[in-house]
């Protein structure tokens, strides 16, 4: 039980470290965009590239972790993240737009290879009976990662400017890496020797709490992307400084990092669904509230609501959809049902990208309580259709 303990810990570690170095970006790459003098089009092109290349490696990374190598994707994964780290950095020393985009499009194929192992691996080493709460804590990582990365990168880009902040992503990226390697050494040879000699039957994937939780999140992310991506241009067009939403998504953070242990055990004992619709109707509190209050300070209110409840709905949509799966498929199973995150994402931000080139930034906000609402809707469709 210890060294399980410690394994599981070691990998949160490297969770926290991948995903600190992701967040130290992303309150950075629309005002980036922007002095790069890409359009509010290419600004979402340019934020919604990591998705694309993250969708098409997922599946690679679940086929590498369902024959055993979960612990070697984790490195690969941090690996790319560290080339794409020093890529950033040539980018904003040469003021190149092209080599900015092929780097977003390396950093969205490394999360593709990392994350589904990430995730798998949770699964596989929780103690039984409290998969939920393991899930909890290794969101807490990504979690916290969110709350430190966002105002590290804002204040690392007001203060060493666009290069300075993008050096970060290589430095946790290659802590991330180490982190991983004593675990390789203990559990790696476990993994392999028993699922190399399973067949994997993938349509055991198409199950209804799969299913729902996976279109669940598809709406749900095409929520956050707006929030996410569309804020801080908003924000840039307003004169205020990267900091400014650097701490909107600290704040988010916090709040989801307070909740994420919170709904994982709540879903270990009630049950994933009625945890991820409060999550939700939490989530769609928090976007009626930025609709009403867009400017900071007041706006901080709605990143409390939003992270609140992306800390209930996450752990508890996670439990729903990978649970109960076989272990010999569930890396397949994590890749497939976070693709849905990233076709959620990618499709938010193309398609209020596009809208914004309209409407303006803060006109797209109107969307996102209603593409919440749909994932409410479907994440209770098994619990009507079983009742």
């Amino acid at each position: 039980m210890e060294r399980t303990f410690r394994n599981i810990w070691l990998l949160n570690l490297s969770t926290f470290f991948f995903f600190l170095g992701i967040s130290s970006v992303s309150p950075i790459v629309s005002p980036f965009s922007i002095t790069l003098g890409a359009s509010p089009f290419l600004v979402g092109l340019l934020a919604g590239i990591t998705s694309v290349l993250s969708l098409v490696s997922k599946p690679i990374g679940g086929l590498i972790g369902d024959r055993g190598y979960r612990l070697e994707a984790m490195v690969l994964g941090n690996l790319l993240s560290l080339v794409s780290g020093v890529l950033y950095v040539a980018s904003a020393l040469t003021g190149s737009i092209w080599l900015f985009a092929f780097t977003r499009a390396l950093h969205g194929f490394s999360m593709g290879i990392f994350f589904p192992s990430s995730l798998s691996t949770a699964v596989d080493l929780a103690p039984v009976g409290r998969v939920g709460e393991t899930l909890g804590w290794r969101g807490m990582m990504f979690s916290l990662g969110n709350i430190i990365g966002p105002a590290l990168g804002g204040y690392a880009s007001d203060y060493l400017g666009f290069s300075g902040a993008f050096a970060l992503v290589a430095i946790f990226s290659a802590v991330g890496a180490l982190f991983v390697v004593p675990v390789r050494r203990d559990v790696g040879k476990v993994f392999g020797s028993t699922e190399r000699e399973e067949k994997a039957d993938y349509s055991e994937l198409l199950r209804p709490y799969f299913v729902a939780a996976s279109i669940a999140l598809l709406f749900f992310s095409a929520s956050y992307a707006g929030v996410t991506t569309f804020l801080p241009a908003l924000y840039k067009e307003l004169s205020y400084p990267q900091r400014i939403f650097g701490t909107y998504m600290m704040v988010i953070g916090i709040a989801s990092f307070v909740t994420r242990l919170i709904g994982g055990r709540s879903a270990d004992r009630m049950g994933p669904i009625p945890v991820s619709a409060a999550g939700l109707i939490t989530v769609i509190a928090g976007y009626l509230l930025l609709l009403r209050f867009t400017n900071p300070p007041a706006s901080y209110a709605s990143a409390l609501f939003i992270g609140a409840g992306f800390g209930l709905a996450v752990p508890a949509m996670q439990l729903m959809a990978l649970g109960n799966l076989p272990q010999r498929i569930r890396t397949m199973g994590s890749s497939v049902y976070t693709m849905f995150f990233d076709l959620g994402t990618m499709g938010g931000q193309f398609a209020l990208g596009y809208a914004a080139g309209s409407l303006g930034y803060g006109g797209i906000l109107e969307f996102l309580p209603a593409l919440a609402g749909i994932a409410l809707l479907t994440v209770v469709l098994p619990h009507l259709w079983r009742d």
